[in-house]
């Protein structure tokens, strides 16, 4: 017999299974420093939040402290809860001039959450940590803990807690922008959507994505992808098609932001005189009048921003730098532009640079930063005018 046929039949073995690659952790340390810095300014901001309410009472002789949430009931909130449990046009006055965004998300978390203030809360609370972690990414991993510190310290951060549009619009603006750096046009140009029906600064965001496609090499210039950056547009049209239909008023939107906030166009240098006038003639109440000069720090802080921005070159965030203070700084005077600087993620990044390479920035920063941060806070929680 041939010898092939004596040898024992090989028994066919088990294809060795292919080894798995570890499992990346989905938050790397950078996230977790970050998430723990969020965690820990907010408990502080509560506490602040638990001390005005018993510092600064409904009443000088009162006995019993208002309820912890009652803190956050503040100006621009009553108007999301109208448009969230009744829509608009039902009573309150000039409700249009707020985008539906907010509201709709609101709406939603209301049936699971039966307190509307605590709803409104619990928005600004998990949407304030997609966007920390969006800012240090886009920030780097050097100085991305040190922008997010800055942010939650920054004067106005009282506003990223509260129910206010402010954490869910940069929810989905810094990813939006993430997405851009990484050629996902379609990704960012849809998140740029949402940011849009919140806020009307996702027309400003939108254009300086635009910028960021023109000026980009290599495979970042797919001009296929150009119309994708047209979807930020469709919820504006929807909301003035919708406005139409109530009112009869194509400029429903911005009729009400004239008749309730004074947005009717001026030139920049008479909304400056305005603001001046109201900082310093002495003819407001002194809270308010500190506020106004509170504008106009804000207001040059973003000026020399947008010249920091040219100066390097960075055109897309100077786009978006230069289209938000034209329209803050065109109404009849300044409203809400200390507020609108927790929207310039140019900023901070940038200040973290700077604290990261001079240990003597650091602490002007922070000595200046964060008695501005309680001062606002309280402001706020008080029910005073906080811009």
């Amino acid at each position: 017999m041939p010898a092939a046929l004596l040898e024992a039949p090989s028994i066919p073995t088990r294809a060795a299974a292919p080894r798995r690659r570890p499992r990346r952790p989905r938050l790397n340390p950078l996230d977790r420093t970050v998430l723990r810095i969020y965690l820990l300014t907010r408990l502080g901001l509560l506490l602040t939040a638990y001390c005005v309410t018993r510092l600064f009472p409904a009443s000088p002789d009162a006995k019993e402290a208002r309820p912890l949430l009652s803190a956050f009931q503040q100006w621009d909130w009553a108007h999301y809860r109208t448009i969230a449990e009744f829509g608009y046009f039902h009573g309150a006055d000039n409700t249009e001039a707020f985008f539906p965004g907010f509201p709709l998300v609101l709406r939603a978390v209301h049936t699971v959450v039966p307190d509307w203030t605590a709803a409104g809360l619990l928005i600004s609370f998990v949407s304030g940590a997609v966007a920390v972690l969006a800012l240090a990414r886009i920030a780097g991993p050097v100085v991305g803990g040190r922008a997010v510190l800055l942010l939650l310290l920054s004067p106005c951060s009282v506003f990223l807690a509260a129910g206010y549009t402010e954490s869910l619009f940069l929810a989905f603006a810094l990813p939006a922008l993430l997405a851009g750096r990484r050629d996902k046009w379609a990704l960012a140009a849809f998140l740029t959507a949402t940011a849009t029906a919140v806020r009307v600064s996702g027309l400003f965001l939108a254009a300086a994505l635009l910028v960021q496609f023109l000026v980009a090499h290599g495979p970042g210039r797919r001009w296929r992808r150009l119309p994708w950056l047209a979807l930020p547009a469709v919820p504006v049209l929807a909301y003035t098609v919708y406005l139409y239909a109530e009112t009869g008023d194509w400029m429903a939107w911005k009729h009400a932001e004239e008749r309730g906030w004074y947005r009717t166009f001026h030139s920049p240098w008479q909304a400056w005189a305005h603001t001046w006038d109201a900082a310093f003639d002495g003819a407001y109440a002194t809270g308010y009048a500190v506020m106004c000069q509170a504008e106009l720090l804000a207001m040059l802080l973003g000026l020399a921003l947008f010249a920091w921005l040219l100066r390097r070159r960075r055109w897309a965030e100077a786009t978006y730098i230069a289209l938000t203070l034209w329209a803050l700084g065109t109404s009849y005077w300044y409203t809400s532009v200390p507020r609108a600087t927790l929207l310039w993620w140019p900023l901070w990044a940038g200040l973290a640079a700077w604290t990261v390479r001079s240990q003597r920035a650091t602490y002007v920063c922070l000595c200046v930063v964060a008695p501005l941060s309680t001062l606002y806070a309280v402001t706020f929680l008080s029910g005073r005018w906080a811009g």
